[in-house]
């Protein structure tokens, strides 16, 4: 679950794990602006060099529990209902503007979406007034949050990226050393690192980076990477 950061600091605050994913798409000529998704990452990324290349760096917050939410109850209901973050509160709309709602992308029963049940999107927009204002929130959060993120992984001393459509490099971090960690970045304090380093699980990604002369290793998917594609070294 995606959080921002004032859920991440209450999410860790209960003892939860929140970690940090992050992706990096090179950015040599600022996007193309008058593209919405280079707008959409462009406002929730922040700028960054690896080597000489300029990039976008997205860092995303998310809470981490191993099988299901703490939060889920024997009767699978939610116990945490009235105080659940927004990335809950909008399912199933998307969190990002320019994707398109497919039932056929999220787990709800068939019956959700059947003839007779509440619509939830007309024309690409949240059809309920409360949906969209949760909606509309949580996406200005992300906008919001970008200059926190940035110090935060100064703060944390976190300077790698994986390639944006390959996977995240994982920042794992204690509940209670996040927290100091947010606070001290709210606080203004810290410096977001402007040099960054390429962590793949593809040797061809890899080598065309060091042509770049860009600092980037090779690593195996698992604890520090989550990888979109099986590992593929070099041999």
């Amino acid at each position: 679950m995606t959080l921002s950061v004032a859920e991440a600091r209450v999410w860790a605050g209960r003892g939860h794990r929140v970690d940090l994913l992050v992706e990096g798409w090179p950015w040599p000529d600022n996007g193309a602006l008058d593209d919405p998704v280079m707008q959409w990452r462009r406002v929730t990324t922040f700028d960054a060099r690896v080597g000489d290349v300029p990039f976008r760096i997205n860092l995303r917050l998310v809470a981490r529990h191993d099988g299901a939410c703490p939060h889920l109850l024997p009767d699978m209901r939610c116990g945490n209902y009235d105080a659940r973050p927004r990335i809950c509160r909008i399912y199933p709309l998307e969190s990002r503007p320019f994707e398109a709602m497919v039932p056929e992308r999220r787990l709800c029963p068939p019956e959700a979406w059947g003839e007779g049940m509440p619509v939830l999107e007309r024309d690409g927009l949240a059809a309920d007034e409360e949906a969209a204002a949760i909606l509309e929130a949580h996406r200005a959060a992300m906008v919001m949050d970008v200059s926190v993120k940035q110090r935060l992984a100064g703060l944390l001393g976190f300077f790698d990226a994986a390639m944006a459509g390959e996977g995240f490099a994982v920042c794992e971090v204690a509940p209670w050393a996040l927290i100091e960690a947010l606070e001290a970045a709210e606080m203004g304090l810290g410096d977001g690192p402007d040099a960054w380093s390429i962590v793949t699980n593809r040797e061809t990604t890899r080598a065309m980076l060091a042509d770049l002369e860009c600092p980037a290793r090779l690593v195996a998917a698992g604890v520090g990477f989550l990888g979109s594609f099986a590992d593929l070294g070099g041999g």
